[in-house]
């Protein structure tokens, strides 16, 4: 019921018994100084709640998009953690099972070894990282770049270096092992997702523009490819 319905049935009853007296006039003033009284603090409380009703709304909508951003980020690395098994199944199908080993396969024995050596490095640094102990899988991936700095897996692991440091909020150095992969390793499988990732790093960071600027340029130069499509999202997640 509205301020004014109340007020109005209030001063007819007032009225009807007529203003004789100053008393009487003085009483119909103090009633209707309670009403108008009553009138502000009911317009109080609906500006009150209609405050509350916008800080729900927009605590509603940030929590949706740190939602998709997280889902986001959840997919990309489970997309990179199948990518990297399905190498190891591969490798593991190409291995012959039995058999006497060929001569040229004798010569090539040692760099065969020193290869198997580099994938048991990595594959143990992926297991703690898929296991969610990052700082042992960010020495363990760090060991792996110093020893074996001409390993064909190097790109691989820059890249979980970077979400090691990514998941430990650490988005400075992330960033600085995306870099790596975007400067040294731009025919790897791993380009355009560090090159997203680097972006998320900057913004991240709170350097909106620099991310902002990322985020278009997959966008508009690697449009189709699921990494610019997380792009967009991140464009739309800022209003943009």
């Amino acid at each position: 019921m509205s301020a004014r319905v109340m007020i109005l049935p209030a001063l007819a009853a007032l009225l009807a018994v007529g203003c004789n007296s100053e008393d009487q006039l003085r009483r119909v003033e103090q009633e209707v100084g309670d009403l108008k009284l009553e009138v502000f603090k009911l317009r109080q409380q609906v500006e009150d709640g209609n405050k509350r009703t916008e800080v729900e709304q927009k605590a509603a909508q940030e929590s949706r998009a740190q939602d998709r951003r997280f889902q986001a980020d959840l997919q990309e690395s489970l997309r990179q953690v199948q990518d990297t098994t399905r190498a190891l199944n591969n490798r593991m199908n190409s291995v012959p099972r039995s058999g006497s080993r060929p001569a040229a396969d004798t010569a090539s024995a040692q760099p065969a070894a020193a290869a198997a050596e580099d994938e048991r490095a990595f594959n143990a640094a992926v297991l703690d990282y898929n296991r969610g102990n990052y700082p042992l899988a960010t020495e363990g991936l760090e060991l792996f770049l110093k020893t074996y700095p001409q390993s064909p897996k190097r790109p691989d692991a820059l890249f979980f270096l970077g979400l090691c440091h990514y998941n430990q909020r650490a988005f400075d150095k992330a960033q600085q092992a995306f870099d790596r992969i975007i400067r040294d390793h731009a025919a790897s499988p791993q380009f355009l997702p560090a090159k997203l990732k680097r972006a998320q790093c900057l913004l991240k960071q709170g350097l909106k523009p620099a991310a902002v600027k990322a985020f278009r340029e997959l966008v508009d130069g690697f449009s189709g490819s699921a990494e610019a499509r997380t792009a967009q999202q991140e464009l739309s997640d800022l209003g943009l």
